[in-house]
């Protein structure tokens, strides 16, 4: 490729990462806005603490097929298409769950959690747009640029709790179903922004670039049957009008592919089973909602907002260091939570930040692990079977989340997720021999 065609990618992947900022942001809000009532919502319409987890058990089975279905629609038809119909499914959901609050229909309810799932699946699988274009050595730093634009709405969804449950009870709405109403407008807009403004697409486009760069190395002595790279890169191109072909064979990822998954798979799982759980457990010693919404609040915060050091360091002191550095922390997060007294605030803001904190460096350094391992003829794909298996993790760590803080306790809770995490250890271990 040449100087110019390099620039003019340059200047196309950052196009692509202000439409991927502005989406996220939006997809933040929606789906934190979710995660903060959705145990209590089912609580209250259930009457019972022990089927408490039910709700992000749903709603992360729910995104474990719509990560499937993204993928694959984002394989063939791009981002652009995949993503927006993943959000705008989404919408759906949250919708359905301000209705089932309206009737008390437990079946609605269920059902409609499962659609809203979409919401949180497609949220994460744009991460993945902001990495298409970019060099393999900034794809950590890519990747945390996505992440971090969460930062603000998810913030924000949390310690809006209140207002939008005084605004659904002037509506006649019970008010935990108001932050549902945040998620539905949220999800509308990010699918709409990213439909309309992601063009060229970053996948389609990367696909072409490849093809051109393929083709340029099997014939250099024939210019002029080679396709010009500069050209698919053109900002105007309508490659994103194209399906991708499916050819009969396609390549087999990496075993670092693998790895990534492995390590969003764990941390996913640590940190659901405790972040479910600890809006049930402070109600239970007498927090109110504004205190939980605080927790949460700071909890998905740290998810999000240390992306931009995350990446960076992912990108210089390696996938693996960083993997093993998510391990340790988010066995931190589950000892400051098994000692934190129930009734002590600080405590458990520390624990709940050290969680997300520790699930931020997993995503990311696993993220890069499974680009890196990866090729733009299975890339979506494979993203999308990845995040099918992180969506079931999740939904595991949530639906056994209540059942054994039913039979346990909290700290018995926070310190299994914790423990579970060290599990990442000897696998980044194996990994890295392999490696050498």
């Amino acid at each position: 490729m040449t100087h110019g065609g390099a620039l003019q990618r340059a200047q196309v992947q950052r196009r692509t990462l202000t439409v991927v900022v502005f989406s996220q942001i939006l997809g933040g809000a929606g789906l934190a806005a979710g995660v903060t009532v959705g145990a209590l919502l089912a609580q209250e319409m259930l009457g019972s603490a022990s089927l408490a987890g039910l709700p992000i058990a749903l709603f992360t089975l729910g995104s474990a097929l719509a990560a499937f279905s993204v993928g694959r629609l984002s394989q063939r038809w791009g981002r652009r298409i995949g993503l927006a119909i993943g959000f705008s499914a989404g919408c759906l959901g949250a919708i359905g769950v301000v209705a089932a609050a309206m009737v008390d229909q437990i079946p609605l309810l269920f059902l409609a959690l499962f659609i809203y799932g979409a919401g949180t699946a497609t949220n994460l699988q744009t991460r993945y747009a902001g990495t298409d274009l970019a060099e393999e050595s900034r794809r950590g730093t890519a990747i945390s640029i996505a992440m971090v634009s969460t930062t603000l709405g998810a913030v924000a969804g949390p310690n809006l709790v209140e207002p939008l449950g005084d605004l659904a009870r002037s509506l006649g709405i019970p008010p935990l179903a108001g932050p549902f109403l945040l998620a539905a407008a949220a999800y509308l807009a990010a699918g709409l922004i990213l439909f309309i403004f992601l063009r060229p697409d970053p996948f389609l486009l990367a696909k072409q670039l490849a093809a051109a760069e393929a083709s340029t190395e099997t014939a250099p002595h024939a210019p002029n049957a080679t396709p010009d790279a500069d050209a698919a890169i053109e900002p105007d191109t309508e490659a994103d009008a194209t399906p991708t072909p499916s050819p009969k064979s396609q390549p087999r990822p990496q075993t670092g592919a693998y790895i990534g998954a492995t390590v969003m798979v764990l941390t996913q799982i640590a940190m659901v089973a405790i972040m479910t759980m600890t809006p049930i457990h402070m109600l239970a010693h007498g927090h109110g909602l504004g205190s939980v919404g605080l927790v949460i609040g700071l909890h998905v915060g740290a998810m999000w907002l240390p992306s931009l050091v995350t990446g960076v360091l992912v990108d210089k002191l390696g996938r693996i260091p960083m993997s093993i550095a998510a391990a340790v922390i988010l066995l931190a997060a589950g000892l400051v939570g098994a000692v934190a007294p129930g009734d002590s605030l600080g405590l458990l803001i520390l624990a709940l930040i050290l969680l997300g904190l520790g699930w931020n460096v997993g995503l990311i350094a696993g993220t890069a692990l499974v680009v890196d391992g990866t090729v733009p003829e299975n890339r979506p794909r494979t993203q999308g079977g990845i995040d099918v298996l992180i969506a079931l993790a999740g939904a595991g760590g949530g639906a056994m989340s209540g059942m054994v803080m039913a039979a346990t306790s909290f700290e018995y809770l926070s310190l299994g997720g914790g423990l579970l995490a060290l599990l990442l250890i000897p696998v980044l271990f194996w990994a890295r021999r392999r490696k050498n």
